[in-house]
């Protein structure tokens, strides 16, 4: 007999896919243009032109058995010191190419984190709206995930609901910033906040309570905003990093594990990273990107164009009667729905050819996600659809 649980995840996709693939038949039956797609979060700026000058000399002039072997499991070496010399100039944190583990991109480096460090019984707590493949990572790893709403007026943490979830089995808390699918930053006023519940919390009940930074959005922010790097707050912090979002390259599927060196017995923690990986099949990340973005470790795709289309969008639909959550970064919009129902509001949508997300899975109702990492003239040529959209519900 085949698992049944994978079966079920096998056969049904996220609402995210199913929307992408949607889009996918319908720009085949009436042109691209005419549908305006805001499911999926792959980047329309092309990655900076270091990235594929670098790709291009490695391809021309490093042997084949290097550029294309294995690497050593957790990553190169090399690589690896490079990213912690980065993140000892950049952040101040006192980083070890020993604490780094490349993966392929952020999922597998929150899968395998996940799996190093909870155990069976376990609870993992996640700050609602989220992204919803982490229920399906959570409860992989075995543990049981446990949702807290953020403040419903602007998405930031509720204090008083996360205190009363945390529990003597809490292992890990998955913190999201730039926000997928809200782009709302945790300030650094509440990142302490938060660091001093989980320390008092850990004395509490005498146990480690992990914080997972899931951060492929850090570099995608706008009008000065500045995220703060959790483990220089909270020493217990793993940080899940990808490239996919920086440097626009979400296929490559290239990204980090960092484990703090004040997390506690970190040896053992990083070990268990090593040992998830082995385990999961996450070893030997792919070596001509390890070997690249090794020299992009300053570059970023240019967030100017994503600014500018959140201004766009942002003024539009504010100006057509929409409430909108601000994002500060990232390239998603959370958009409340005039109907309580935002599947119906959606599959209204579909009439206009927009194709929006509705919340549900990713923990609140009543909001639907738009990705606006697309075209400036996909924005452009939607509006029209989106005013006439909310004049259905004006009526």
């Amino acid at each position: 007999m085949i698992s049944e649980k994978m079966m079920s995840l096998g056969k049904k996709s996220s609402v995210i896919r199913g929307i992408f693939e949607y889009g996918k038949k319908r720009k085949a039956e009436i042109g691209a243009e005419n549908v305006f797609d805001f499911s999926l979060g792959n980047p329309s700026v092309p990655a900076p032109k270091e990235v594929t000058e670098i790709m291009k000399e490695f391809l021309e002039t490093v042997p084949a058995e290097v550029l294309h072997g294995y690497t050593s499991g957790p990553g190169d070496i090399g690589v690896r010191t490079e990213i912690a010399n980065y993140i000892n100039n950049k952040f101040k944190v006192e980083a070890s190419a020993n604490l780094i583990y490349m993966t392929c991109g952020a999922a597998a480096s929150l899968t395998i984190s996940l799996n190093a460090i909870v155990n069976s019984g376990d609870e993992a707590i996640v700050l609602a709206p989220f992204f919803p493949e982490y229920r399906v990572f959570a409860e992989q790893a075995g543990a049981t995930l446990k949702v807290v709403p953020c403040k419903k007026e602007d998405l930031q943490i509720d204090f008083v609901a996360l205190e009363k979830a945390i529990t003597n089995k809490t292992k890990a808390i998955i913190v999201n910033s730039p926000n997928n699918p809200s782009g709302v930053i945790i300030p650094e006023c509440d990142i302490i906040k938060l660091s001093e519940l989980l320390n008092n919390k850990q004395e509490e009940y005498g146990t480690d309570i992990y914080l997972l930074a899931d951060e492929p959005y850090r570099e995608l922010v706008f009008t000065g905003e500045e995220v703060p790097y959790i483990p220089k707050y909270y020493d217990n912090t793993i940080v899940c990093y990808s490239y996919s979002k920086a440097l626009s390259l979400p296929g490559e599927r290239i990204g980090y594990i960092f484990v703090s060196p004040k997390v506690t017995d970190c040896g053992d923690v990083y070990a268990a990273v090593c040992g998830a990986g082995r385990a999961l099949g996450y070893v030997c990340a792919p070596s001509l990107m390890q070997y690249t973005i090794a020299k992009c470790l300053d570059k970023t795709a240019d967030v100017s164009i994503y600014e500018a289309n959140r201004k766009m969008l942002y003024d539009a639909l504010t100006e057509y009667g929409y409430t909108v959550i601000k994002p500060d970064g990232a390239f998603y919009m959370f958009v409340k729905s005039p109907v309580e129902d935002a599947n119906e509001f959606c599959e209204m949508a579909k009439k206009y050819e927009l194709l929006l997300v509705p919340s549900d899975d990713f923990g609140v109702n009543g909001f639907v996600r738009i990705s606006y990492c697309v075209s400036p003239e996909q924005i452009e040529n939607s509006l029209p659809a989106f005013k006439k959209l909310i004049e259905e519900y004006k009526k």
